[in-house]
């Protein structure tokens, strides 16, 4: 099994534990946070179902699904939480997602956490190809991803399902030859 720890300035990413359900709990269990997720907020024992299946994910083999604990580098408190999902049968394509605690908002950390995520792809995993897709009112995530040097590809029409209805997706992605570390 490959464990995942990956350090920045003020961010570090490393796999989901079952000691971390109460932490990622705050952030899928905040209307805040899910309100441009395709989901509800979830329960404590959603969330503990969702760090079993990650701990079960990280043992597979070939590894598709990275389930990521985002811990603030000087507190060590999870902040955070980020996947990166291989693409099975496109194994040098990924899609990536996060959220992030809303004390953290607006420093920045959106943007840090992407860098991380794609430098941990393209670095570590030998992608070709990132990509994330974010609702179109969801203008943080859309500042994070271009920051981070991602480039806005164009709109899904209806492409999820959420607890208010079909909601249309912007893609944005990164490609390993275009990309540069940040």
């Amino acid at each position: 099994m490959r464990r995942v720890v990956c350090k920045g300035e003020r961010l570090c990413l490393r796999d989901v534990t079952e000691a971390d359900v109460v932490a990622l709990h705050a952030i899928y269990g905040d209307a805040t946070v899910t309100q441009h997720m395709p989901f509800a907020p979830r329960s404590l024992e959603e969330v503990a179902r969702l760090v079993d299946q990650a701990v079960e994910a990280a043992a597979a083999e070939p590894r598709l699904l990275y389930v990521l604990a985002v811990v603030d580098a000087e507190r060590h408190d999870v902040i955070g939480v980020a996947r990166l999902h291989v693409e099975a049968g496109h194994p040098h394509s990924a899609e990536i997602g996060f959220g992030i605690h809303p004390h953290h908002w607006g420093r920045g950390v959106g943007t840090d956490l992407v860098r991380m995520l794609l430098s941990f792809g393209f670095k570590q995993l030998g992608l070709h190809r990132i990509w994330g897709a974010r609702a179109p009112a969801n203008l943080p995530a859309q500042l994070a991803m271009l920051t981070a040097g991602m480039v806005e590809e164009g709109r899904i029409r209806h492409h999820v399902h959420t607890p208010h209805g079909w909601r249309d997706s912007i893609v944005h992605s990164a490609i390993e030859d275009e990309w540069t570390e940040r």
